[in-house]
């Protein structure tokens, strides 16, 4: 019998029900339990509940509607601030200001992240991830008060659905696994891999609606562009600098 996992989808209309404690509680608790880099914990979570806050978190998730419709967003943070304090308030010399650890704090982050998002599931609520987080990681810190050494990675919206879309397509388990050692892709290989994405009937809509030849296209030339890509770099690394995860 499959799991639960294998029923994930992004929800993105929310009915306003609030979660009960208990269930959110839960639903935290299992985030906790993630694996994590030498039992540190180096990420927070900070729920947000209160509409007027949520008001002010919208326009840094470009004002989708779910933000405001669900009753309850969870922004994921990488966190060597907790760690770093505790360290020092017991004479220890705490190293954790590099690039390094921002790496360990965002693993830690997104694995608690998935815990949450499957104990969510099992209670019948309904996820969205949010990669807006990082385009607008500035002002969700300034808004949410973050203190040197945290830094948003992800927000996960949760509440009930108010829909039951259907699954999205994923590449074949050959796209993804490698045995023993890396398999580089012939072009053949590559062409069959993404043939039944490019060829659904949803592929066939977008290229007629934004007029262009191939599904790549519709990723390069109107969702993720050079330059936004670029910006949004270029910004989250200020951010990283101005957090203090590039001492060398």
């Amino acid at each position: 019998m499959k799991s639960v996992l294998f029923k994930h989808r992004s929800i993105r209309k929310f009915r306003p029900t609030p979660i009960p404690e208990e269930v959110l509680r839960e639903c935290l608790e299992a985030a906790t339990r993630a694996s994590t880099c030498g039992n540190m914990q180096l990420y927070s979570l900070i729920v947000t509940r209160d509409r007027a806050l949520r008001e002010k978190l919208s326009p840094c998730h470009f004002n989708q509607p779910m933000v405001l419709e669900a009753p309850c967003l969870v922004t994921v943070c990488a966190d060597v601030h907790r760690f770093t304090m505790w360290c020092e308030q017991r004479d220890a010399d705490p190293a954790y200001d590099n690039f390094a650890w921002f790496l360990n704090a965002s693993a830690d982050a997104w694995l608690a992240t998935q815990n949450l998002c499957v104990e969510a599931e099992l209670h019948g609520l309904g996820i969205c991830i949010l990669g807006t987080t990082i385009y607008t990681a500035g002002d969700i810190s300034r808004i949410l008060e973050l203190p040197k050494g945290v830094i948003p990675l992800t927000t996960v919206v949760l509440g009930y659905p108010a829909e039951s879309p259907g699954l999205t397509d994923r590449l074949p388990l050959d796209a993804v696994v490698h045995y023993e050692k890396y398999t580089d892709y012939t072009t053949a290989e590559i062409d069959e891999l993404w043939a039944e994405r490019e060829e659904s009937e949803l592929t066939k809509r977008l290229l007629e609606e934004n007029g262009l030849p191939n599904l790549a296209k519709i990723f390069t030339e109107r969702r993720y562009v050079r330059r936004d890509n670029l910006a949004i770099s270029e910004s989250y690394f200020a951010l990283l600098k101005e957090k203090g995860f590039f001492n060398h």
